[in-house]
């Protein structure tokens, strides 16, 4: 079997699998979702996380998955990007999808896929400033939130953040960084490169 067939036959499985077939599938949708109106359905998100939960705890991915393999996914998934809703900075359809890529993946494998997804945005970020040419006012926006933060935490012991004092720059739909920061991930794991 040549390297081609090989590489061709990595990816089908990847595809064909129920699990990592249905996440890509639901990301897609996501991704598409809210490219066209900048919000995430909860029919995809719910509907995701319910299938994972269920399925994961059918078809254990592992030997010694337990039954908190998939809920640990989804809490991490959903915390980690909590603070960024707290902060303004993302929709709750953000949220609420990488928690559903965490009730696929596991507590492990969503780590690894955080990962992805914050350098996927950072990309997107970085791209979406140099195309919109506003890279220094996202920049300057960046640096206030972060003085604003410090004081406040200095001040007051909690961090805060009031993201109305700050010019907006424009939308980026996260769910896209989100999609393609865990399908990156599943490539990459797929080819035991993560």
């Amino acid at each position: 079997m040549n390297e081609t067939a090989y590489f061709f036959e990595l990816l089908g499985m990847l595809v064909t699998d129920p699990r990592t077939g249905v996440l890509l599938a639901l990301l897609l949708a996501a991704a598409v979702a809210d490219y066209r109106t900048f919000r995430i359905p909860n029919l995809i998100t719910g509907g995701g996380i319910v299938f994972a939960l269920l399925y994961n705890s059918l078809v254990p991915p592992a030997w010694n998955a337990g039954w908190a393999w998939a809920p640990a996914g989804m809490l991490l998934g959903f915390c980690a990007m909590l603070p960024m809703y707290a902060m303004g900075v993302m929709g709750a359809g953000d949220v609420k999808l990488m928690a559903m890529v965490g009730a696929f993946l596991g507590f492990n494998a969503t780590l690894q896929a955080l990962l992805f997804c914050v350098l996927t945005a950072g990309l997107a970020a970085l791209a979406f400033g140099l195309r919109k040419r506003v890279m220094g006012r996202m920049l300057a926006n960046a640096g206030a939130a972060m003085r604003g933060m410090f004081w406040s935490a200095i001040a007051s012991g909690k961090p805060q953040l009031a993201p109305a004092a700050m010019p907006s720059v424009g939308k980026l739909a996260y769910g896209i960084s989100i999609a393609i920061g865990t399908a990156c991930f599943l490539v990459a794991r797929q080819f035991n490169l993560a």
